[in-house]
């Protein structure tokens, strides 16, 4: 099958001729129709995070072509979505709730006594990013990664579901769990922050502020459903708040990753508010904290992973939402590509734009 393959850190995706194995255990073969392109593959791509070389990939929706004997919950021909959260299934976390927080994610992979899933020809192995490898024609996914959602669902739309909308909307509303009423500051209006402001919209939400420097992210921000937009280039954010909110804001999510944007953060919460942190712009970035204003203010800083999501209960509720009109992942999918092009789309993603790029052809 074709896939691209992340050979060196900093070198793009190569198309490439890749061997695929066939299902075993509790293994699911999926025939890819979309896969999102997602900044977190690019960071991996150019970060020494992953060994390589690496099919990368993790919005992932397709059809499934073929199951392992022990595969309990799909069939042939059934629509679903991958998840990056890697799941047993059986741990107390798990078992509570809480598979973003799941303790034996191995359990997902196969073992060091295994075939691999994914090789080269020549014999060389393939490391698959998050379990999933996305970036590619079929992928080999443990039923404990998959979700299943409506055959109605397009499947452009249906990728995002598994990292950016889960991401965006769970930060809100399972992370911070906003209520209606209170007031939410979103700092990046790119692809996941445009899900926090739909989850911040679909929560209740008084006040949804949404900061960018792109002038057409703001845009964006507003049909989703931001009540103030404010260009971050041409204001000081901190007082901005303060002049749109006097007591502060409740919620704060970086979707940025800088520090300079999660100190501005934390200087905008009211008493007892929260500053979410969920983007990354590199892997080493510190965040001062003041231990005297925040006991004083009651202040919260969290970091999220995935939303803290229950992937197999929250993908289906999105699609749902979707289906019914209620949470807009049409305006997401602002262009479609070939696989063979994902360096070109990555490119196209930089100047702020699109909303969000996938894959349809492979």
């Amino acid at each position: 099958m074709k896939a691209l393959v992340v050979n060196a850190l900093s070198r793009g995706f190569d198309f490439e001729d890749v061997q695929i194995a066939a299902p075993i255990r509790r293994e699911v073969l999926v025939n890819v129709q979309a896969s999102g392109l997602c900044h977190t593959d690019l960071l991996f791509a150019t970060h020494n995070i992953v060994p390589m070389p690496a099919v990368l990939g993790h919005e992932v929706a397709g059809i499934v072509a073929a199951v392992g004997p022990d595969v309990a919950q799909f069939h042939v021909g059934d629509h679903v979505v991958g998840s990056l959260a890697q799941v047993c299934g059986a741990c107390d976390r798990c078992l509570s709730g809480r598979s973003f927080q799941c303790k034996h994610p191995e359990s997902t992979v196969r073992g060091p006594n295994d075939a691999p899933r994914l090789s080269r020809r020549n014999g060389i192995d393939l490391f698959q990013g998050f379990g999933l490898g996305g970036f590619a024609e079929q992928a080999l996914i443990h039923e404990n990664q998959l979700a299943l959602v409506p055959k109605e669902l397009p499947f452009a739309q249906a990728a995002l579901l598994g990292c950016g909308v889960v991401t965006g909307a769970g930060s809100v509303l399972n992370t911070a769990n906003v209520s209606a009423g209170d007031t939410v500051v979103i700092f990046g209006a790119g692809g996941v922050g445009l899900n926090a402001v739909s989850g911040a919209r679909i929560a209740g939400a008084a006040r949804i502020v949404v900061f960018d420097i792109q002038e057409k992210r703001l845009e964006e921000a507003r049909r989703f459903g931001a009540t103030d937009v404010i260009d971050s280039t041409k204001t000081k954010p901190v007082e901005a708040v303060r002049d749109l909110l006097p007591e502060g804001a409740d919620h704060v999510f970086d979707f940025v990753g800088q520090k300079s944007v999660a100190e501005q953060g934390l200087a905008m919460l009211g008493v007892g508010g929260g500053l979410y942190l969920v983007g990354v712009d590199k892997p080493e970035v510190n965040l001062d904290l003041n231990l005297f204003d925040s006991i004083g203010g009651q202040k919260r800083v969290q970091g999220v992973n995935f939303g803290s999501t229950n992937f197999k209960r929250d993908i289906p509720r999105y699609a749902q939402l979707y289906l019914q009109g209620r949470m807009n992942l049409d305006d997401l999918v602002s262009r479609r590509i070939a696989l063979r092009d994902v360096n070109k789309g990555y490119a196209a993603l930089k100047d702020g734009s699109l909303n969000r790029v996938v894959v349809t052809s492979f």
